[in-house]
């Protein structure tokens, strides 16, 4: 079987991950644990979704958190 030479993780935690949370995160909440996994090392990590608040209350906001993380060049 032929390997790939390079793989891609992607982390989907403060998205996926968070979506099933019963308490939500606030956005500067979830901006400082996509640094914190910025800084571990992650360089690809979905940060939030586009969703409707009232249906899925955990992505509030994600417009802020992706603003503020905007100018990270590391992501």
């Amino acid at each position: 079987m032929d390997r790939p030479e390079h793989i891609n993780i992607v982390e989907v935690g403060p998205r996926d991950g968070l979506q099933n949370e019963a308490q939500p995160l606030s956005p500067p909440e979830r901006i400082e644990l996509i640094n914190r996994l910025a800084e571990a090392g992650l360089t690809q990590i979905e940060a939030g979704a586009f969703v409707s608040p009232r249906w899925v209350p955990q992505m509030a906001g994600s417009d802020e958190v992706l603003l503020a993380l905007s100018s990270r060049s590391d992501l």
